[in-house]
């Protein structure tokens, strides 16, 4: 009989393997932080922070070509590494910590991910939340983290779907996501801005799904999950006949490709991390823990 490697569960990477990995992933972004390259951490990073990471060197390459004058090396302290237990790539687990940048009571939780033995770890999502929101999760006897299914059914929304339910409630409101900055606040805000004298907005809003882009979550010990997905955004600024469309942002005149005769088309990425609660839980509602999220477009026409 023939065993398939691939198919046996397994942790994910080991203690000395994760810390490598979080070694050489801050070598290279500091690295190219400081130097405004991109090409100087494009091994390390995958997903929505290849995206976020990426528009901010691109603009800032355009806006300082000699580098980051204001560049401060990111320090990770207080490391603590969650490994999963799973079968079959892509195998990825967390690592979350304090960092010298930003305030002190927050922890910066990263996901590694490769997609064969022989692949580099990269970090596919970044976010940054309040240390306190860090939840608990479920583990073995031997410390191994639990991974939660794309469609588990024992959670109030199947981690696969939560992109699509986001970028619908943005756009028709539900009762699905709690109340908070990232959901009936920036709901409020799109329809505070729609329509000014002049200027209309419209947003799109796209949910991204594949590949290294797809959610991943952990059971936690309330029987919920942590999940990270990422979405895409568009806001097109379209103005009146006469009315110019102003353009003030430093990173948006780096990436913007044409002029902004008649419109102005901003896009964004954002990743999120949130607490999906299980079915069995009196409040079915998921919480927004944290989004992170950068400018990677910008087009004028």
């Amino acid at each position: 009989m023939v065993v398939r490697g691939d198919l046996e569960i397994v942790a994910t990477a080991t203690q000395s393997e994760a810390a490598r990995a979080l070694t050489d992933f801050t070598t290279a972004y500091n690295k190219a932080d400081k130097a405004y390259d991109q090409s100087l951490d494009a091994p390390r990073v995958t997903g929505a922070l290849a995206d976020i990471d990426g528009g901010k060197l691109r603009s800032g390459a355009k806006i300082n070509p000699g580098g980051n004058p204001s560049h401060v090396a990111l320090k990770l302290t207080d490391v603590k590494y969650t490994i999963p237990e799973k079968a079959a790539w892509p195998r990825w687990f967390v690592a979350d910590a304090t960092a010298n940048k930003g305030r002190s009571t927050d922890r910066w939780l990263f996901v590694f991910t490769r997609d064969g033995l022989t692949d580099l770890w990269e970090v596919s999502f970044l976010t940054i939340m309040a240390a306190s929101d860090v939840p608990e999760f479920k583990k073995d006897e031997n410390g191994w983290a639990q991974v939660v299914q794309p469609d588990d059914a024992e959670l109030s929304v199947t981690p696969e779907e939560l992109p699509d339910r986001y970028v619908t409630y943005l756009q028709q409101d539900s009762a699905l996501f709690a109340d908070g900055p990232y959901t009936s606040e920036e709901r409020s805000k799109r329809q505070q801005n729609a329509v000014k004298p002049g200027l209309a907005r419209q947003y799109i809003d796209e949910a991204l799904t594949n590949g290294d882009y797809a959610p991943v979550g952990l059971r936690t010990t309330d029987g919920g999950a942590l999940v990270f997905f990422t979405t895409r955004h568009y806001e097109k600024q379209t103005a009146a006949q006469g009315v110019d469309i102003p353009v003030d942002d430093a990173a948006v005149k780096a990436l913007m490709t044409g002029e902004p005769k008649e419109s102005l088309t901003l896009e964004f990425v954002s990743n999120q991390a949130v607490l999906d609660p299980a079915k069995t839980e009196s409040d079915q509602q998921v919480k927004f823990l944290s989004q992170v999220g950068g400018l990677t477009g910008a087009k004028g026409e």
